[in-house]
């Protein structure tokens, strides 16, 4: 798993509509809809001020959270939320059930480590980021907190790939019909060959190709 999963309290919501969730931000609360796990939808008011502190508090998209509906326990993954585009206000959050068997499609961001043992970063390279988070389909009880690339023995113009991640067990990316790239080193300016620059374009040119 990746942070520590936590409870929030939160009340049972009988009226819905944009009236009504005015007015629940008017009271210090968030609206918010529980769906999935063929149940109907529930929707809800949580404490403005504890889903603020879990969403700016980081992996508030990847950690299950347990629900307290007036006494029923419910497990949550969030899949989504709405800020205010002036404010920053959190208008609204989605969360999904989890089940037992919940399988989950999620952003996990990329970490990089032993940047110092890169013969290409330490000759001035640069650490060309081509996803600083991928896409995963795993089980909703093991999302990592990250993924982690290792720079070692990287030298000017190599690539890292999907293909070079140790991922957990049940994690699978997204992409499957390619070994896309996560980063390359690329030469400081004045000391790029041709190859490099060659090998840069193609990089681009499949990221811009295979996005979805």
């Amino acid at each position: 798993m990746s942070h520590q999963s936590y409870e929030l309290k939160a009340e049972a919501r009988e009226r819905v509509g944009k009236g009504s969730a005015r007015a629940i931000r008017r009271n210090g609360m968030v609206p918010a809809v529980i769906y999935g796990e063929k149940e109907a939808p529930l929707t809800i008011a949580l404490p403005y001020k504890d889903v603020t502190k879990k969403i700016h508090g980081g992996g508030f998209m990847t950690t299950i959270a347990t629900i307290d509906v007036d006494g029923k326990k419910i497990q949550v993954l969030p899949k989504d939320y709405q800020l205010d585009p002036v404010r920053d206000f959190t208008m609204h959050i989605d969360f999904l059930r989890i089940g037992k068997n919940t399988i989950v499609t999620v952003n996990v961001p990329v970490h990089f480590t032993n940047e110092e043992a890169s013969p290409g970063l330490k000759r001035g390279g640069v650490l060309n980021i081509v996803r600083h988070e991928v896409e995963f389909v795993c089980p909703a009880t093991s999302i990592p907190e990250f993924i982690e690339v290792d720079l070692t023995g990287l030298d000017l113009g190599d690539s890292v790939h999907i293909s070079a991640i140790k991922l957990p067990e049940g994690v699978e990316p997204t992409i499957t019909d390619r070994d896309f790239t996560i980063a390359t080193v690329a030469a400081p300016a004045g000391l790029k060959s041709e190859g490099a620059e060659e090998e840069e374009a193609e990089e681009a040119e499949e990221e811009e190709g295979g996005e979805e």
